[in-house]
């Protein structure tokens, strides 16, 4: 293309709309190498039309006609965020599974209910019974004399609760373990023969005798109240337990010694290690009352303990959750039904007994028959129906 002077010439081959034009009016479009090569539609935004024709609007650069978005940069740090989190997710996900597995491994499934005989109706709720043996299984020489726990062979019951878990509440019931109770037939533990019944005798005799399928036998047929999963540690998995939380802080109205379980406590707020805790949870002659007197202390010490074990700092802290766990579960013994996640109701249920929402008693007794505890029958009843409708317990333990 040339321009002259006074017009605007176009070479041969141009469009028409680049014809000649007055010197002052003479403008070439600017030309865009990418946009016109693709788009052969391409107006030049300055292009005025011949007269009578209509205007058509530019298009604004885009293939085919289509408006081309604003650059945006890629989010790169967003995309990392969500990679992380879902990396952590998955992570925390296959560590639950893998611990759930872990723990359901090492449960002692030894108890059979199923073989428990002329069992009550189960009632709205959970309930479990909570005991704590005398068991030296897996003590050295050395531990027996630190925990002041003897040496006797075999084992034997050191305390017994029944925990109901339901829509009222938890509430912790502790059964003397000097109760007098009738032990009734049973099928044998070991020989499958039915046997007995036995007749008057201390509730832990029912354990001596067979074991814990006579226990939960024994207490169903005494109480009415069914007996839905059973849970026992021993001596070295409960000092273990507290050993690795750091120990359990107690606050004592008042301080007592009791030589033959090794306590010797003062008055005021202490942090008892394992050992100390062994000694309290068994103290018993320190006690006007006994075992009423030892059995309130235990249902003190097992709510603070439940309740500085399910911390976040020990929950979501895998140096101390698996020692914790450890420690535990090597030494309990539980029914065949159980599994973790049971387990962890039942954990949380005894620290909730504490709160507002919980209540712990004793059983409640009216004297004594051959210097054993008499339950309390008019209460009893009570008791065994507002634990089977689920309801507020409002029985009281007190004369």
């Amino acid at each position: 293309m040339q321009c002259c002077p006074k017009t605007c010439r176009t070479s041969p081959g141009l469009p028409t709309r680049f014809a000649f034009r007055p010197h002052g009016e003479c403008r070439l479009p600017r030309m865009n190498s990418r946009s016109d090569s693709r788009n052969p539609d391409f107006q030049d935004p300055t292009y005025a039309p011949p007269h009578g024709q209509p205007v058509v609007p530019p298009q604004q650069g885009g293939h085919g006609g289509r408006p081309e978005a604003p650059y945006r940069p890629r989010r790169r740090r967003g995309r990392t965020v969500k990679r992380v989190l879902v990396t952590l997710v998955v992570v925390l996900l296959v560590a639950s599974v893998a611990t759930y597995f872990w723990a359901d491994s090492k449960l002692r499934k030894e108890v059979d209910l199923s073989q428990v005989i002329d069992r009550p109706e189960a009632g709205d709720g959970t309930n479990y019974l909570i005991v704590g043996s005398d068991s030296r299984e897996g003590m050295s020489d050395q531990q027996k004399k630190d925990l002041h726990t003897g040496s006797a062979d075999g084992k034997r019951t050191d305390s017994m609760m029944i925990l109901h878990d339901g829509a009222s509440g938890p509430t912790l019931i502790s059964l003397p373990r000097d109760s007098n109770v009738t032990i009734p037939k049973f099928r044998g533990s070991e020989s499958g023969e039915v046997k007995g019944p036995l007749g008057d005798n201390k509730l832990n005799a029912a354990y001596s005798i067979d074991g814990p399928q006579l226990l939960v036998r024994t207490v169903e047929a005494n109480t009415g109240l069914h007996i839905d999963h059973y849970a026992e540690i021993g001596f070295s998995g409960f000092a273990g337990i507290v050993d690795a939380i750091g120990g359990v802080e107690m606050n004592l109205d008042k301080g007592f010694k009791d030589k033959q379980a090794g306590a010797d406590f003062e008055a005021g707020q202490q942090t008892m290690n394992g050992q100390q805790a062994l000694a309290f949870v068994r103290s018993r002659h320190a006690f006007a009352a006994s075992d009423l007197d030892r059995t309130k202390n235990q249902q003190k010490f097992l709510s603070s303990l439940a309740g500085q074990t399910a911390t976040p700092s020990t929950l979501l802290n895998p140096f101390t959750l698996y020692p914790t766990m450890g420690a535990g579960l090597d030494t309990l013994i539980v029914d065949k039904d159980m599994n973790p996640y049971l387990l962890a109701k039942m954990f949380f249920a005894m620290k909730d007994v504490t709160s507002n929402g919980g209540k712990s008693l004793n059983m409640p007794t009216s004297g004594s028959v051959g210097g054993n505890l008499q339950w309390d029958q008019a209460k009893l009843k009570q008791l065994v129906q507002q634990l089977k409708n689920d309801e507020p317990v409002t029985v009281s333990d007190s004369p």
